[in-house]
């Protein structure tokens, strides 16, 4: 427990450096090697996400652990990857928790959703405050799988669009591409959402099937190329302040690992979260001015919008955890975190002039 607890202190170089000093009964140990499903067909999420994390296991087990990562839609549909886990065609996978959130809504609270806090808060209440543990209980209990963070994303755009959009008026009838609770609560707000897989969402905007799409952070949104078939770049990402994914793992699978390997298997998720988050936030950081130079014209949604947006997404949570025993429980453990953290920004916050 100590070298765990210190290995989630470090940084990657230096968790790294623990690790080549692990027992030599490691080089003795079993080499083994997995297939990891995933919902993506490239970009940060399997650059940084999925391909980060198997490097990672790589090192972490002196070469003896090898994943082997399939672009979305390989051994199973994309939005569907802990189904094809669950089922065996692969040993583990790369998803979005909230994809499942039809079978269990539950899944949003730990992937995020219009009423949920930033990702400092996030990572805060799953480090520290027994999020990982509610995590990999409730996807024991809800879907016979092993579950733990794997990539966090700072806040999202809100949309690439075709159209300007601004004000509650600008959302009725908007056709956008998006995924989770945002879909039942921006059709509250007057939009049309629909739901598709990544891969899929360029052509959709290239032929005007959709106006908009929310899918990832600015810089995440510079490698699928929607700024070539939109002109606006909306902000700040109400329906999403974080985005936490996730490594599910058969749980056959998951219990045949020793102890060890089960610990260099959390570590490599965890470091590959922590770095997600540190790269996108500072590449964040280069992509306003990037989507200026392509021709785009960035819009603000007016403070009506976002006020709303927390406003709907708070009630739809209420309204979920009344018969739901899973999600009650997370949610209230969320907010009783947040409530602890309320006087933070007090004391984090430092006035400043640009």
């Amino acid at each position: 427990m100590e070298m765990k607890t210190a290995l989630r202190g470090l940084g990657l170089a230096a968790a790294l450096a623990v690790a080549g000093a692990l027992p030599a009964t490691q080089a003795d140990a079993a080499e083994r090697s997995f297939r990891m499903a995933t919902a993506w067909s490239g970009g940060p999420l399997m650059e940084i996400g999925a391909q980060a994390f198997a490097d990672n296991v790589a090192r972490l087990s002196g070469g003896r652990l090898e994943v082997e990562v399939f672009p979305g839609g390989t051994l199973g549909p994309a939005l569907k990857v802990s189904e094809t886990v669950q089922q065996g065609v692969a040993d583990m996978g790369h998803t979005w928790p909230g994809y499942d959130w039809g079978a269990d809504p539950t899944a949003v609270l730990f992937g995020g959703y219009a009423g949920s806090f930033d990702t400092e808060r996030m990572l805060h209440w799953l480090y520290r405050g027994g999020g990982v543990e509610l995590w990999e209980e409730w996807r024991r209990d809800r879907f016979q799988l092993v579950g733990m963070p794997l990539f966090v994303r700072t806040a999202e755009a809100f949309l690439h669009s075709r159209k300007p959009v601004s004000t509650l008026e600008d959302l009725k009838g908007l056709k956008l591409r998006t995924a989770g609770a945002w879909l039942g609560i921006s059709e509250q707000m007057g939009a049309a959402p629909v739901t598709m897989p990544g891969g899929e969402v360029y052509t959709a905007l290239e032929r005007g099937t959709i106006d908009a799409t929310e899918w990832g952070t600015l810089y995440e949104n510079i490698s699928p190329g929607f700024h070539r078939v939109t002109r606006y770049v909306i902000i700040p990402g109400i329906h999403q302040p974080t985005a936490p994914f996730e490594l599910v793992v058969n749980p056959g699978v998951w219990d045949e690992l020793s102890d060890q390997d089960r610990d260099i298997i959390r570590e490599a998720a965890f470091i590959t979260t922590m770095n997600s988050w540190l790269t996108i936030g500072q590449e964040d950081a280069k992509a306003l001015e990037f989507f200026q130079g392509e021709g785009n014209e960035i819009i603000e949604l007016a403070p009506e919008v976002q006020y709303r947006a927390h406003e709907l997404g708070q009630a739809w949570a209420d309204e979920q955890a009344q018969d739901n025993e899973w999600f009650a429980r997370v949610l209230q453990n969320q907010r009783e975190f947040a409530e602890l953290w309320k006087g933070a920004n007090r004391y984090r916050n430092v006035q400043t002039r640009d």
